[in-house]
């Protein structure tokens, strides 16, 4: 009998011990992440437009914090992406592929004394396919053990990320290209000043798809009261369709008709601007049958890692000629 209790007592122990193994998780490891320079987020664009991921491992506990962390953090590191549905959006096909491959993986040994804490910055697009806009939530699995332990692991807080349509197509299903060249269009780095002129001209000349190029149109159709607040109220998918239905009302001149009003000429007054934010002040004359309007249009511009974007504007009549 007095066997019988002890053999029992020894397999409790050893699966005791197996899973204490399994699930070794650092009990006073704390693993946090933020936006590291939090701005505009679209879709696609790994490079171009990436979403830097702020993480920190800190040791909230009076013994001293060891773990590994690979060259390649994606041997560290899993980040999970939910849509508002709850569904878990999928991995790169870069990640699968290092993944499944067999490959050495280099790392280092951390040690960490109390108080003290580690941090590193990684693009979330290398591990997670964003490819329309959309409210996210983000959050991390870190694996003091590297992934190939996959059960051991310690869970972040969670970050809410909005994508955005993409400014460059203007939140329509076409990209816009240049009619001559059919390279696709981008925005450029140049002044306020420039990004006002070019909008114009390309209204002159009905080339739409570049006079919407540096135009915010979400902050342009939130100009109006009744409108911003439907908008803030519905869907990330209804103001994917709010916005693409605004476009087209502006293309036929149904509403906001002084944004899309064209000048027989124009003249660019001042300009004012600081790293972030400016205005630029330009007259604009309108032929009409008998007489010629002119106006002073007043653009408030906004700077977004290097591109200059309009996000709002004023008009002052200053009679006729």
């Amino acid at each position: 009998m007095k066997r019988t209790v002890l053999a029992i007592i020894a397999i409790f122990s050893i699966f005791a011990h197996s899973v204490s193994a399994q699930n070794n998780i650092p009990p006073d490891a704390d693993v946090s992440i933020k936006f590291y320079d939090r701005t505009m987020y679209y879709p696609g664009e790994v490079e171009s437009n990436p979403v830097y991921i702020h993480v920190t491992v800190a040791n909230n506990g009076s013994d001293t914090l060891r773990f590994k962390l690979a060259d390649d953090r994606m041997f560290s590191i899993d980040f999970s992406v939910f849509n508002v549905r709850n569904s878990r959006l999928s991995d790169t096909e870069a990640l699968t592929r290092k993944r499944t491959t067999n490959r050495t993986v280099y790392f280092r040994e951390i040690s960490l004394e109390p108080g003290e804490s580690y941090s590193f910055v990684e693009n979330l697009k290398h591990y997670v396919q964003i490819d329309n806009p959309s409210v996210y939530y983000v959050e991390m699995n870190f694996y003091p053990e590297l992934y190939r332990n996959k059960t051991n692991y310690v869970s972040s807080n969670r970050l809410s990320l909005e994508i955005r349509p993409s400014p460059s197509a203007a939140a329509s299903t076409a990209i816009p290209v240049q009619a001559s060249s059919a390279a696709v269009l981008r925005p450029e780095e140049i002044g306020p000043d420039k990004v006002v002129e070019q909008t114009i001209i390309a209204r002159q000349k009905s080339l739409w798809d570049q006079f919407f190029l540096y135009i915010n149109l979400e902050e342009i159709l939130k100009r109006d009261p009744s409108r911003s607040r439907r908008y803030n109220n519905v869907s990330a998918d209804e103001r994917e369709r709010m916005i693409a239905s605004y476009k087209a009302d502006l293309m036929q001149q149904r509403i906001d008709h002084d944004i899309v009003a064209i000048p027989s000429r124009f003249e660019i007054e001042t300009t004012m601007y600081s790293k972030t934010d400016g205005s630029v002040k330009v007259l604009e004359w309108f032929n009409n049958n008998t007489f010629t309007e002119k106006k002073r249009y007043t653009y408030y511009v906004r700077q977004r890692d290097g591109i200059w974007e309009i996000y709002d504007y004023t008009v002052d009549n200053l009679g006729t000629e």
